[in-house]
């Protein structure tokens, strides 16, 4: 993946009219706590409360005018077909979301406010693969996938682009994988602006895929992934796999109580909602202490999206 500071800022600069740029935050607290310097990227308090509308909002502006007005299409249960709906809103393009019909009724009525027309089907990965591959059939629409195509993650990246361009000094940035559009927008931002700088992901035990699949070599997936970390029970792609296999140093393994215990120091200590896929990095650093002693370190909020009618504490 051969990307330019140039192709970088031209990225950010195509998105930055229709995004947040986040705020960074710190905790005294934390930091002591961690025995290192935290720089947190809020992507919690992006357009739709994720990082997602970044890559969602770059994938379509890519597009050729006759393509938009055939509009675009996509598979997803949560946080992506919000974001698709909500970009292709604010460009005027048509958006077609199949999700499986045991998704939370908050989600679609979300998906529905941003204009999204949603197609349900059996939650299974293959039902949802035919699903959107008809509406692609049938309206012209583009496919846009969640995580493996390479303009979602370049877009994805520019949360990370925007960090390292405010805080230089950042020695190791880290965030949460699931699908693998954010850590691999991540790691290409972070290889192409700091050379110095490490990226690491974290993931929780029970959903290890991209743990094993370094290990392997190749891609993995998990038989079960009973983890609160709704957000990152996804699988890598061809896409996005060889970037996070030549640019991320390692991916740590949390386990469902030390994901609970960082979430609750968040929501305690800084007062911002987070959703529990984003505390996975802040317990990642909690438990190893000695690799992130006395670092500076970016970490990537990913989301705020949390049903508050089921917080695990």
């Amino acid at each position: 993946m051969n990307s330019s500071k140039e192709e970088l800022l031209k990225v950010l600069e195509t998105i930055a009219p229709f995004i947040h740029k986040t705020p960074v935050l710190s905790s005294r607290l934390i930091n002591e706590m961690a025995g290192c310097e935290i720089q947190f990227k809020c992507e919690n308090f992006q357009k739709m409360g994720a990082f997602k509308m970044r890559g969602a909002m770059y994938a379509i502006s890519q597009l050729s005018e006759e393509k938009k007005k055939k509009g675009v299409v996509t598979h997803s249960s949560g946080n992506f077909a919000q974001a698709l709906s909500l970009a292709a809103k604010s460009l005027d393009v048509p958006a077609y979301i199949v999700m499986p019909d045991s998704a939370p009724e908050v989600k679609k009525a979300a998906v529905r406010t941003y204009g999204g027309e949603i197609t349900e089907c059996p939650s299974t990965l293959q039902d949802r693969e035919t699903t959107a591959k008809k509406i692609v059939e049938d309206k012209g629409a583009s496919f846009i996938h969640p995580s493996n195509d390479l303009n979602v993650i370049l877009g994805q990246g520019t949360a990370a682009t925007e960090l390292l361009l405010d805080h230089p000094e950042l020695d190791i940035v880290i965030c949460p994988v699931g699908g693998g559009g954010l850590i691999a927008g991540t790691a290409i931002a972070t290889h192409v602006l700091l050379q110095n700088c490490s990226c690491i992901g974290a993931e929780p035990l029970a959903a290890d895929d991209a743990w094993r699949s370094l290990q392997s070599g190749k891609i993995e997936s998990n038989s079960s992934a009973l983890t609160i970390a709704d957000g990152l029970k996804t699988m890598l792609g061809d896409v996005n796999f060889p970037i996070i296999r030549d640019h991320v140093q390692e991916i740590i393994r949390v386990s469902e109580e030390e994901i609970i215990a960082a979430m609750r120091l968040i929501w305690e200590r800084m007062k911002i909602v987070v959703e529990a896929s984003s505390a996975v990095a802040l317990a990642a650093i909690l438990q190893q202490k000695n690799k992130f002693s006395n670092k500076k370190v970016g970490l990537i909020i990913s989301g705020g999206n949390v049903d508050l009618n089921s917080l695990p504490f």
